[in-house]
């Protein structure tokens, strides 16, 4: 499988260096277990002759021609993590090189993936219009905005669409790197992972912050902040939108348009989120922790963390240990 990784100046350093290591001890253990040359070939190019990552250091990269036909080409993110950063770096010359291409490889027959904030770069060509997507959590509302046509969901950790594969927030790069050496053989991925000790992810749910979603918008923010007020009392859909001067239809438009989800399943959010800190940072027994929160009693709370967040209230807590 020949693997060209993109790289475009001012790359996430982890997020590049982590693709490689990743092919790099797949290839060897390959070659362990059998003669011949390596599962994955993996070129590192760029769309121009010197390219520097985002913290500065010069990369190795070799010149695109014509006759570099990949199997897969694999967007890395850019190091820029927020949107005043990441609009302009999307309109920079070398970046719309990158665009032009994409579409020329994937019309050879590439695949391509992206991971992290390289689903922009991405979008920008297209090739995920009407297609599943995830992409960094905290940057989907901009995302949503940006890309009306994709069917995001910044929950998933990868989503795989046709002839494109997207990934989650910075370490998304290795699940990205995972699945690719899955699709070769399941069992060098395991042993990849366990190398790295680097567990099969499937959600981004675990991770995301829901105050930093409600950024994005004043309405939203507005919203966020009265509904952690309103936690323990439930939620009514026509009470939040008398609270912030507006309608429920806008209300319940506005949450769809940034955060992809209703008032109500943003509401549950934050009940996940607060009872996770009380269960982590308070001596609050289940039963109190889901008063606090507003549900009647610790059975139904102790089965939305399990849900929501993949582990339990004696895994959540083992974590601090």
């Amino acid at each position: 499988m020949h693997i060209a990784l993109l790289a475009l100046d001012g790359v996430f350093d982890t997020g590049l260096t982590v693709i490689l290591d990743a092919f790099g001890i797949a290839n060897r253990f390959a070659a362990m277990q059998k003669s011949g040359g390596p599962l994955f070939e993996v070129s590192l190019v760029g769309t121009r002759r010197k390219v520097r990552s985002g913290l500065g250091l010069p990369l190795p990269v070799q010149a695109i021609t014509a006759n570099l036909k990949p199997d897969w080409v694999i967007v890395a993110a850019l190091n820029t993590s927020t949107p005043d950063r990441l609009i302009p770096a999307l309109a920079r010359k070398d970046v719309v090189d990158a665009k032009t291409q994409l579409l020329a490889w994937h019309a050879q027959g590439a695949r391509i993936a992206a991971s992290c904030i390289g689903s922009f770069v991405l979008a920008e060509t297209g090739l995920l219009d009407h297609q599943q997507a995830t992409t960094t959590w905290w940057l989907a509302p901009l995302f949503r905005q940006r890309y009306p046509k994709v069917a995001l969901d910044e929950s998933r950790m990868l989503v795989p669409s046709g002839n494109v594969v997207t990934a989650g927030a910075a370490m998304g790069h290795l699940d990205l790197a995972l699945w690719l050496i899955r699709q070769r053989s399941p069992e060098l991925a395991s042993m990849v992972s366990r190398y790295l000790l680097a567990d099969i992810r499937s959600s981004q749910a675990p991770y995301i912050i829901p105050n930093h979603l409600a950024q994005a918008d004043p309405l939203i923010l507005r919203f966020e902040r009265w509904a952690r007020e309103q936690l323990k009392h439930g939620f009514s859909l026509q009470q939040a939108a008398d609270a912030l001067a507006t309608s429920a239809r806008t209300l319940q438009r506005r949450c769809q348009a940034v955060l992809g989800k209703s008032p109500l399943d943003y509401f549950q959010d934050l009940r996940v989120e607060r009872a996770r800190a009380l269960v982590q940072g308070s001596g609050m027994d289940l039963e109190a922790i889901a008063a606090e929160v507003g549900y009647a009693d610790g059975a139904t709370l102790r089965t939305l963390l399990r849900e929501r967040l993949g582990r339990g209230v004696r895994e959540l807590r083992a974590d601090l240990r």
